[in-house]
């Protein structure tokens, strides 16, 4: 499965983006489907993440209630509403696929990252 993320952008914090991730290759993502964001200097973290078959998601806590993780099977592509962004969002953010748990090491396929900038 080869991942291709892309949506972000310099914004202002209260602002909104949708950040979309595009699967490709011979098979669908098994099990699901991640995100994860890292800011300069700090590691990784999990933000959401959604069942392939039967859609369930996850969420961290720091964006419950701000974001929105969703996919269209018929387009192989999971997307990440984000709302409501702060400073505090401002990372890479990165997808990748093989599991819904929130942690990176159940993930076999990372895709390239795509910035986001959330100015005060």
């Amino acid at each position: 499965v080869q991942l291709q993320a892309f949506g972000g952008g310099r914004v202002q914090a209260g602002d909104s983006l949708r950040l979309s991730c595009v699967a490709s290759g011979r098979t669908a993502p098994k099990y699901g489907v991640g995100w994860f964001r890292q800011h300069l200097g700090n590691e990784r973290e999990f933000v959401a993440a959604i069942s392939w078959s039967d859609g369930d998601t996850r969420y961290a806590d720091s964006v419950k209630g701000r974001f929105t993780i969703a996919k269209d099977n018929a387009k192989n592509t999971v997307y990440l509403q984000t709302n409501s962004l702060n400073p505090e969002d401002t990372a890479m953010y990165h997808c990748a696929a093989g599991s819904q748990l929130p942690a990176e090491t159940f993930y076999d396929y990372w895709g390239q990252g795509t910035q986001v900038t959330v100015s005060s």
